[in-house]
């Protein structure tokens, strides 16, 4: 089956021209026209993600225009203005993919939205939810290393698109061939017809002010000489980020040169993501040599942000997804009451996988701490109910570990524009009073015990890399751990039970044990890794840590 396809887009009057030379490349090669065919990338809730290249478990111009014809067909049944926005990021082909869904879109009758040069994920859902359209699709691959591209659909609230709707998508993609079932015309023929159209200067304005509307001490910013080095890491950070940082009185930038422009060859790092240091190093090197207050890198398609903040003795210290969420957390509740600006029963939101560290501050400042399944749209969808309960101003904040924040609710996903925004400031904030980020988050630690949460990953890659992964998942469910190393797990939570849970089934399991320290186990939505969690307390950091390689060592076997 998969040698026939193959020989079929082999014969194909290909449009692309980069693939004919690897299909031609591959004849004869079982194994690599069998991982290029022998199955589809699937379409879900994270929309498609994968390799560049030939064939259907690809990203190529055929992959894009089927996916296209399946989200156009599931728009057409949605009534309202028929209208979808688009947006893409700096990696291969990103914005020949956008151009080539537009025109998919077009063809079949629907209006386009798109930017005219890239931009990041947050003002995809602005715009989304700005024209009142029926959908969004972002063309990224978020952090992945450069060989890959995807493409992110959302909708009409903003949010990555729901479960239900990613099914029937999903159906109508299954119903259409890949090289011949999508109507297509080209992107000028769209442009020409009044189908595609940019989005425009007032809706990029409103995108500014709805960020900037979010500052918690307004002006301070502007007279805190704030010494800044920031990376977009390539991506699409670069205009908007410093955009809003000068519009709020930042202008001390020193932009990292090597990670300035748009590049999807991330020649500088080959996995452009804040989380990980090498992401960070240049800019590190740049941050001492300038003796930068701060430095901060957001990723390719900047709904995340990493940062590294100056201690004390001139070194330059990492600050995780976990403290950040904390960190900002704090300085807004804190700011808020201070500003008076703090609204009635505040709520906030994190995934179950981020800090307990979260659950303690939120208490102390009186504000309801919701925990939600990771990935931003369970975070969004809270931001919907309390919309639809006419209290959308309760919430204040949002956070995942991963490095993803959100304070306000005009979009709804993680947005690394306002977190650097915010996260300037509250550096200004606590410079001015003779303070420092770092010397915040000591007292924290001071105030609610020593936290430590670490993550680690284990790789299954390669076509029986699932699989592998989904028998790890089973054998703890059929023969659960009764303890981890020489301590026993007091509690275990089940997330494929929603009716223990109240929230919807995830694979997800999390152990508390009888020390108070916490293990999760989850499988990457976006990746072949299994993902663990670890969240222990002690008396110092050293204590803390040592605890946490304890349980690390004894999960290791678990996970062979």
């Amino acid at each position: 089956m998969y040698q026939d396809d193959y020989r079929r887009w082999l014969s194909a009057d290909l449009e692309d021209a980069d693939l004919l030379p690897e299909l031609a490349k591959i004849e004869g090669n079982d194994e690599e026209i069998k991982d290029r065919f022998a199955v589809a990338l699937k379409f879900g809730t994270a929309g498609l993600r994968g390799v560049l290249g030939a064939g259907t478990n690809r990203m190529n111009i055929y992959v894009v225009r089927q996916a296209t014809q399946g989200l156009a067909n599931w728009v057409k049944t949605q009534g309202g203005n028929q209208t979808v926005a688009l947006s893409y990021d700096s990696r291969l082909k990103s914005d020949l993919f956008a151009k080539t869904a537009a025109g998919v879109l077009a063809a079949n009758g629907i209006n386009v939205r798109i930017y005219d040069a890239l931009m990041p994920v947050p003002a995809l859902s602005f715009a989304t939810r700005y024209y009142e359209c029926n959908a969004g699709i972002m063309v990224t691959a978020s952090h992945n290393p450069a060989k890959y591209n995807g493409y992110k659909a959302y909708g009409p609230d903003g949010c990555q698109m729901t479960d239900d709707a990613a099914a029937i998508v999903y159906d109508e993609i299954l119903k259409t061939d890949v090289l011949t079932g999508a109507k297509y015309m080209s992107f000028a023929a769209g442009v020409e017809a009044g189908l595609i159209r940019f989005v425009g200067d007032d809706c990029k304005k409103a995108f500014y002010e709805a960020i900037e509307a979010r500052q918690v001490h307004p002006g301070l910013a502007a007279t805190s000489g704030l010494k800044l080095v920031y990376s977009p890491l390539n991506g699409s950070g670069l205009i908007p980020v410093t955009q809003v940082l000068k519009d709020i009185g930042i202008t001390d930038i020193t932009i990292v040169p090597e990670q300035e422009y748009p590049n999807g060859y991330f020649t500088t790092c080959s996995y452009p993501n804040p989380e990980i240091y090498a992401a960070l190093e240049l800019g590190l090197k740049l941050a001492k040599e300038t003796g930068a207050d701060l430095m901060l890198a957001t990723d390719p398609d900047a709904d995340r942000v990493g940062i590294a903040m100056k201690c004390p003795d001139n070194s330059y210290e990492l600050v995780t997804g976990n403290e950040m969420g904390v960190l900002l957390l704090d300085y807004i509740a804190a700011g808020r009451i201070e500003k008076g600006t703090m609204p009635k029963a505040p709520v906030a939101v994190k995934s179950i996988v981020s800090t307990p560290l979260a659950d303690a501050v939120a208490a102390n400042y009186g504000v309801e701490l919701r925990s939600v399944l990771t990935g931003f749209k369970w975070i969004g969808d809270q931001i919907a109910n309390l919309e639809a309960a006419g209290e959308v101003d309760r919430f204040i904040f949002g956070f995942e570990e991963s490095y993803g924040y959100l304070a306000g609710p005009y979009v709804r996903d993680k947005d690394a524009v306002i977190a650097s925004m915010l996260i300037c400031e509250m550096a200004a904030y606590y410079r001015a009073t003779g303070s420092s980020i770092k010397q915040r988050l000591e007292e924290i630690y001071a105030q609610y015990g020593r936290y430590l949460n670490v993550v680690d990953s284990y790789e299954f890659p390669g076509l029986t890399g699932m699989d592998k992964m989904n028998g790890i998942m089973q054998s703890f469910r059929e023969q659960p751990p009764v303890a981890f190393g020489d301590t026993r797990v007091a509690k275990v939570v089940d997330y494929k039970k929603p009716e223990e849970t109240g929230l919807p089934a995830a694979n997800v399991l999390i152990y508390t044990l009888e020390d108070g320290s916490t293990v999760v186990v989850r499988p990457s939505g976006t990746e072949p890794k299994i993902k663990t969690y670890f969240t222990t307390l002690g008396k110092d950091l050293e204590a803390a840590r040592a605890r946490k390689d304890e349980l690390a060592e004894a999960l290791k076997p678990m996970l062979a």
